[in-house]
């Protein structure tokens, strides 16, 4: 496992800092050795989470503030790892009321949750001291996208 130190990102609500903070998160998880296809899982999954904020958290209000904290994990079991946070300061909800919608229901939108379970090991949700939204997500190398992805959530 490389080195580099944890990342540590502040953007805003505004759609136009997403390819910004997916090229910063990718730059970074690369520097970490992960594979090309595990880079591009991990940035779906940010990209994912951040847009929820975006969507959910600030109803499409700009200029809010969301922060983004990714460092290397190792866990006995799984193997090195990272452990991706995304904090928000909107609106907070019931974690247990977090879900993506049925797959059966075929239409656009609404798989970021999915979307995230999938790319990841793990996805917990927790309300923020202070207001917000706390997302943890963490993906070990081992982890191949959509198989084994399972989703804890906590209050």
């Amino acid at each position: 496992m490389n080195a580099t130190a944890a990342l540590q990102l502040e953007l805003t609500s505004d759609p136009h800092e997403l390819p910004r903070l997916r090229q910063r998160v990718g730059r970074w998880v690369a520097a970490q050795g992960w594979t090309e296809p595990q880079v591009g899982e991990l940035v779906l999954a940010v990209d994912e989470a951040v847009t929820n904020i975006i969507r959910h958290g600030y109803d499409n209000q700009p200029r809010q503030r969301i922060m983004v904290c990714a460092e290397p994990i190792a866990d006995p079991r799984a193997g090195e790892g990272l452990e991706i946070r995304v904090r928000d300061f909107g609106r907070q909800v019931d974690p247990a009321q977090i879900r993506g919608r049925d797959l059966d229901d075929v239409r656009p939108g609404g798989l970021g949750v999915h979307i995230m379970r999938a790319m990841t090991n793990t996805v917990e949700y927790h309300q923020a001291e202070g207001g917000g939204m706390l997302v943890i997500m963490r993906k070990f190398k081992s982890h191949t996208a959509g198989v084994g992805a399972r989703v804890t959530e906590r209050r």
